[in-house]
């Protein structure tokens, strides 16, 4: 380990030269681990992952080029394997003397490479394409545990070359800057609390200019930061499409790769095209301007269990402090949630108890293709007047670190893509808005449908949002066949009547606001939000009731199956198997929502107790609109 080098943040390839020149004098060094090794420690130190930029928060022209930064992203593409120099010769100038230098964690050579060089080493290297976590909320995203000042000994350039000529024939998706998009994300901007706006320092107009000509192939329409092409190095095999991860890597933004683009897209016209193995097109999506995709060369990724800020980063049990003291006060916290939600669903408080339990749910193993711990909820009879479903989402978006409305309109039905697309032509992975990381709330909007007629697409994505109720699950396309692709999100389906699309539980909201006084109300509901305090604690509490383990004892599993054969023997006709499953989830959920890791009779009953309202509610709606449930 070195010893002597203190600046591994603004110099990390300084630690990775020395211990490179250090392994000449011992061939068995395994310096390439130590290397690893060595930055991992220091990231262990207290408060020290803190001090490290982040490509989330500061603007990519105010970091250092090849320093160490952070980037917590999604997976959203992995291209095929390059090669490079990883150990190369080079003859100095003036002394004609054989200098061996490391190539790893650099995209460009040094001047003077001897290609002749017996010592020359190639190796291999995986590449990522990777992006912000799709529909991570600002309120997240701002508060992510230290805001880092740039480097006050790096001076920022702004882009001395347009890349505007280049891509003038590819699509658009602007990078920074982009309007605000109309529907509920603008007015959450305008709305919400200062905690939850981002203090963005804004990109040179060069760069601005340029991203507006360059498809970043976000999964959401309207999405903001950087991509980033992730050059992995060590057991990429363990790494999947859509994994969420925290990079810790060297950061590169050499103009030299623009300039090798251009002259690939310049020989490739000219050059017999079967010596050449990319097209021109996969030439261009392959090695973007680096200064609006830059590079990372990995040096550690965590795997991330969330991406909520305010907890540890680490697993809960390793921090038995922390999770004590939250599980001290959710029975309380809860209460809260309970009476602000009662408040948001019209005075329905049993709606409030289904909405906590939805929030909270995820999926925590499959048995053989049936996903179990989804709770996909449909909240049936919401009002459509004063946007009363656009502001129950800014509520919920608040709350939870990653989210998406969709409305559900024709035109949305008919034009967007959900279904991510392999094009074979540019080589990669087009995204799609069902392209999101684990935990994502996914807010569909039914009551924006219209009268119409949808066409194959349309047909295709109502197909794909039910395939992703049922089964957690998205059928890629890869044109000539399907890909499955298995996710962990939480679907909540606002309807006037029942949903056109399945679900775990329907709760027909109950309006306690005589329709007179509605848009008043909802007016309103603004000035009972919670404080900036309470909300972190909500934020706290949703995740935590989430990540927590379960189990049923013997004791209580032998008492729900006697309640089951008690309640056969009344009216074997009133409970089904699928009817005790159902019970068995929300008892679980309800459990983990008072902070509770394993069922007990009272919580049993309370969730028995609540089925039943709910059923009772469902029956009687139906008596009084007919065939509606």
């Amino acid at each position: 380990m070195p010893s002597t080098h203190t600046d591994w943040i603004n110099s990390p390839l300084a630690v990775v030269e020395e211990m490179f020149a250090a392994s000449q004098n011992s061939p068995n060094s395994g310096w390439e681990a130590k290397v690893v090794e060595f930055f991992k420690e220091q990231l262990k130190e207290k408060d020290a992952h803190i001090s490290v930029p982040s490509l989330n928060d500061v603007p990519l022209h105010y970091l250092k080029p090849n320093s160490l930064v952070k980037f917590r992203c999604l997976i959203q593409d992995m291209f095929d394997p390059e090669f490079y120099m990883g150990v190369y010769e080079t003859v100095d100038a003036s002394t004609k003397a054989n200098v061996l230098r490391c190539g790893k964690y650099k995209d460009v050579t040094e001047c003077g490479v001897d290609l002749n060089s017996s010592n020359t080493v190639t190796a291999e290297r995986q590449t990522f394409y990777c992006v912000p976590v799709p529909g991570e909320n600002p309120c997240y995203a701002s508060s992510s545990q230290a805001r880092v000042v740039p480097s006050t000994s790096y001076v920022p350039s702004r882009q001395k070359r347009s890349y505007e000529d280049d891509d003038d024939d590819m699509d658009t998706q602007p990078q920074k800057q982009r309007e605000p998009q109309s529907g509920p994300h603008s007015l959450i901007e305008q709305q919400g609390n200062s905690d939850c706006k981002r203090q963005e320092t804004e990109a040179p107009s060069t760069q601005t200019a340029s991203a507006s000509h360059i498809d970043l192939n976000f999964p959401l329409p309207g999405e903001k930061g950087p991509s980033c092409l992730v050059k992995v190095y060590e057991d990429w095999e363990s790494f999947k499409l859509n994994d969420t991860l925290e990079v810790y890597g060297i950061l590169s933004v050499s103009p030299a790769l623009s300039a090798l683009a251009d002259e690939k897209d310049a020989s490739s016209s000219v050059l017999d095209p079967t010596e050449s193995m990319e097209t021109a097109e996969e030439q261009r999506v392959h090695s973007p301007p680096a200064s609006l995709v830059p590079r990372l060369h990995m040096l550690y990724a965590k795997p991330l269990q969330h991406n909520n800020p305010l907890l540890p980063s680490f697993s809960l049990t390793d921090n038995s402090a922390f999770l004590s003291s939250t599980l001290s006060e959710m029975a309380t916290i809860r209460a809260e949630l309970l009476t602000y939600f009662t408040h948001v669903l019209l005075g329905d408080s049993l709606a409030a108890e289904y909405l906590i339990l939805h929030l909270i749910s995820s999926v925590y193993t499959r048995r053989d293709i049936l996903p179990l711990g989804k709770f996909t909820l449909n909240l049936s009879g919401c009002p459509t007047v004063a946007s009363y479903t656009e502001r129950l989402y800014q509520i919920i978006q608040q709350l939870v670190p990653s989210s998406y409305y969709l409305g559900m309109s024709l035109q949305n039905m008919n034009q967007m893509r959900l279904v991510p697309k392999k094009d074979y032509v540019a080589n990669r992975l087009v995204s799609g808005a069902l392209q999101l990381a684990r935990n994502t709330s996914l807010f569909l909007d039914e009551t924006k449908l219209e009268q119409g007629q949808l066409d194959t697409t349309g047909v295709r994505n109502v197909t794909a949002l039910g395939n992703l109720i049922s089964w957690q699950k998205v059928d890629y396309d890869f044109n000539y066949h399907q890909m499955e692709f298995p996710c962990n999100i939480n679907v909540l389906v606002v309807s006037e009547g029942r949903s056109l699309l399945p679900s775990d539980s329907q709760v027909h909201v109950q309006s306690h606001v005589a329709p007179p006084h509605m848009e008043e109300y909802l007016s309103s509901i603004h000035m009972h939000s919670p404080t900036s305090s309470q909300l972190n604690k909500l934020r706290i509490y949703l995740c935590v009731a989430r990540l927590l383990d379960y189990s049923i004892s013997d004791e209580v599993t032998k008492s729900v199956e006697d309640d089951f054969v008690d309640m056969r023997k009344d009216d074997p006709q009133s409970i089904s198997a699928e009817d005790l499953h159902k019970m068995l989830v929300v008892a679980r959920l309800l459990s983990l929502s008072l902070g509770q890791t394993s069922l007990s009779r009272d919580t049993w009953l309370k969730a028995k107790h609540i089925e039943a309202q709910r059923r009772s509610r469902m029956e009687q709606h139906k008596c009084v609109n007919g065939n509606e449930p």
